[in-house]
């Protein structure tokens, strides 16, 4: 990706892509972003190639993958990398419909909770706690 001509403060970066200043210095850190060279007037200028970059993390972040897999995706980034990106997402996807079944027995474990805690009048031990006390099969 190559930038257009320099146009933005990384607060004007930060403010484009919804993100905090620090975020944007955190990812340089982690080699997520290029810091610009600093000219000799000491402020560094960022342009639409940057704002793009910081769009496709946190877009890739939004669908659950870690800062170390984006790093594999940015790095897959020349367009000939196409099955290797899709192998990824493939496991990520594998690991959302695992934390989606987790998800789905847990409902259903605090629904049975709920309900027991309605039915039961009058009792000295409340069922939900007692359950939670017993240690609930959920993970």
């Amino acid at each position: 990706m190559d930038n257009k001509p320099e146009s933005v403060t990384i607060g004007g970066l930060a403010k484009a892509a919804g993100v905090n200043v620090e975020t944007i210095r955190y990812y340089q850190r982690r080699g997520l972003l290029n810091e610009p060279v600093r000219p000799a007037g000491g402020i560094r200028y960022y342009g639409s190639a940057d704002i793009a970059r910081l769009v496709f993390i946190k877009t890739a972040q939004k669908l659950g993958f870690t800062l170390s897999e984006v790093s594999d995706l940015l790095r897959l980034d020349d367009g000939a990398h196409c099955l290797e990106a899709s192998e990824l997402a493939a496991r990520k996807l594998q690991n959302v419909r695992g934390k989606i079944d987790t998800l789905k027995r847990i409902e259903e474990l605090l629904s049975e909770m709920v309900t027991r805690c309605h039915t039961q009048q009058e009792t000295v031990a409340c069922p939900l706690i007692s359950s939670l006390y017993k240690g609930v099969g959920i993970l």
